[in-house]
């Protein structure tokens, strides 16, 4: 009786016998072989390590990787789990390289069985990872992610440094064959001399010296050729706005810049952007750690924006990437959830003041209204004015009163920071002043400024804010001053409504404060006022409120559940929370590309993102 296993209509052949006969799904494939690459590099390197691993009970398992017994095998085992742990991530998100890469070491570790080892199993075994791979080749067709020649010298530190630690476990796991009894400084020195190569002062017994040796050998040369290879391959930076895609984004928004408070920042220069078939509409994005991060809703057209989307999903799978969306409205999160699959999750609210229905009268505005008293009897004035409508030798002064007055040493702010003032092309931008003569005024750089807020343009009637600074030693409360003087100043420029920040988790903070919150809700708000020691949550909140604003819901788009930790990780980065990168070799202001991110504010004496998540 014969059975078919394709349309198999008797039967007679389990469904899951005809899956496993089939093999795995094509889409499982890259997490498959990215997981048993991982597991078998481990594995590798275990067995090139430790002497005693090979006579274990893993030694069966040990027996069909790749890998020799003897000098030789330890430093080819090493070596190859070195290689295919640095490929299992790259292969888990389909990347062709890392295929290539695969393809040639599999192959090369299936003759290093038979040859050393004639092992037929450990050859089997690894030829059938490898036309797992070239069946399945089409999977893998991800583009490379952005980089640059920094990448080198962080595979140069980073890889060196693992290098250096495992080279010492080699030295350190034969204490039986270790002629004498080397210092800690002895087998580091023999680490460092056998990397390069050279003999160190460390001796063993019989062959031993000779599997420490290559094994090191090929630690420094791992390390030597990955480096080299990263230095000099072609370079793919990362994308930036265009003059022309600045132009284009300017005129959508002029037509249907009022619908989003965030629209405005899509002309950050250090995002790229993708434009929809029609050219309607348009959704900028920056990549951070293999995570797609758009900021706000798409730009343009609201009919247009699932064609715009489809892009962005499209460019997504091109490289792999992990696309999420932060701060986006519930409409744009209702479009986006529709067109990708995607899921949404609530972040934070955004505080928004209509100007009509703002007053400093009443008890609920008492704080605020003493506030700004005392500061204007001390002696502070405000101006508010047009970006255009203020000389450029003011405008210098502003712009270094920022800068310098920036509170941490990295730029902050992403999704809802501008990184500019002052900019010949934002010349509808609103800057807020706060002025006193004292007698530091003459030999200030920056006159008599003690403190700037920045609003970026929402349609024609509203602005958002984005940046604010003070002077350290001007009294408190001039963010306050400020947002006042602006509120009032709004309808001489035309302003209806004015959008400040953005507080994260703002209605879980809301409720568990309330009379009668329940234990998981005041846990909850606990957690988010330990965590506003880092990052101003509370505080935030707490700004926000004194001004009576309505609460927009923003909202976070992304995949699945496992990839919250690394969109919020990637979004961290991105608004400036967390530097993962090299140190820059000059300072900022002696750059002379276009400007970055600057939405770092003080708020109440702390310094906090202004307008970030």
């Amino acid at each position: 009786m014969s059975v078919t296993l394709d349309g198999d209509k008797s039967g007679l052949v389990p469904r899951a016998v005809r899956k496993l006969l089939r093999g795995p799904r094509p889409e499982a494939v890259p997490a498959l072989v990215g997981t048993a690459c991982t597991f078998v590099g481990l594995i590798d390197v275990a067995a090139g390590v430790f002497p005693r691993f090979r006579h274990s009970r893993m030694h069966t398992l040990a027996e069909v990787l790749p890998g020799a017994l003897g000098p030789f095998a330890a430093a080819l085992s090493l070596s190859a789990g070195m290689l295919l742990l640095l490929l299992a991530h790259g292969l888990k998100r389909r990347k062709r390289r890392a295929w290539r890469a695969a393809v040639a070491l599999l192959p090369a570790g299936a003759a290093a069985q038979f040859t050393y080892r004639h092992s037929v199993i450990g050859t089997v075994v690894s030829l059938a990872l490898c036309y797992l791979l070239v069946r399945h080749r089409n999977e893998f067709t991800a583009l490379p992610d952005p980089r640059s020649r920094w990448r080198a010298l962080a595979n140069f530190v980073l890889l060196g440094a693992g290098s250096l630690g495992l080279g010492l476990v080699i030295v350190s796991v034969h204490p039986g064959r270790v002629v004498g009894n080397p210092s800690i400084a002895d087998r580091l020195q023999h680490v460092l001399y056998g990397m390069v190569g050279f003999e160190g002062p460390v001796e063993y017994a019989g062959v031993t010296s000779w599997t420490v040796a290559y094994s090191l050998g090929a630690l420094g040369l791992l390390t030597a050729v990955t480096t080299i290879y990263l230095a000099f391959r072609p370079e793919h930076p990362a994308a930036r706005l265009t003059e022309e895609d600045e132009l284009r984004l300017r005129a959508l928004l002029d037509k249907h810049g009022a619908r989003d408070s965030l629209g405005h920042f899509a002309l950050r220069r250090d995002k790229g952007v993708v434009f929809s078939p029609s050219g309607k509409a348009a959704v900028c994005y920056r990549v951070v750690s293999g995570v797609m991060l758009a900021s706000g809703d798409p730009i343009g057209d609201v009919e247009a924006w699932p064609g715009a989307i489809e892009r962005f999903m499209d460019e997504a799978k091109a490289h792999s990437w992990t696309p999420a969306v932060m701060g986006c409205s519930e409409t744009g999160g209702e479009v986006w959830t529709r067109e990708t699959g995607l899921d949404a999750l609530e972040l934070g609210d955004e505080a928004v003041v209509d100007v009509a229905d703002f007053s400093l009268a009443g008890r609920a505005m008492r704080n605020v209204r003493q506030m700004v008293k005392r500061i204007e009897r001390a002696g502070y004035e405000t101006r508010v004015r047009r970006v255009r409508d203020i000389g450029e030798t003011e405008l210098a002064r502003i712009r270094r009163a920022a800068a310098d007055w920036r509170g941490t040493d990295t730029e902050r702010g992403f999704s809802m920071a501008l990184g500019r003032i002052g900019d010949p092309a934002d010349g509808d931008c609103v800057i807020a002043t706060a002025h006193k003569a004292d007698e530091r005024t003459a030999d200030s750089p920056y006159g008599d400024l003690k403190a700037v807020i920045h609003f970026v343009p929402w349609g024609t009637d509203g602005m958002s804010l984005e940046l604010m600074r003070r002077d350290r030693s001007a009294d408190p409360g001039m963010n306050e001053l400020l947002i006042v003087a602006s509120l009032q100043d709004a309808p001489r420029l035309g302003i209806e409504r004015i959008s400040l920040n953005f507080a994260m988790f703002r209605s879980a903070l809301a409720r568990g404060e309330r009379l009668g919150a329940g234990p998981v809700l005041r846990s909850w708000r606990g957690l988010l006022i330990f965590l506003s020691r880092w990052f101003q949550i509370e505080s935030l909140y707490k700004f926000n409120a004194k001004f009576r604003p309505r609460w927009e819901p923003r909202f976070v788009v992304y995949r699945t559940s496992r990839d919250l930790p690394r969109i919020s990780f990637a979004a961290m980065q991105a608004e400036g929370f967390v530097n993962v990168g090299l140190p820059r070799p000059f300072p900022r202001r002696f750059m002379s590309a276009r400007p970055l991110p600057c939405a770092h504010a003080p708020v109440s004496g702390q310094e906090h993102g202004a307008r970030t998540a």
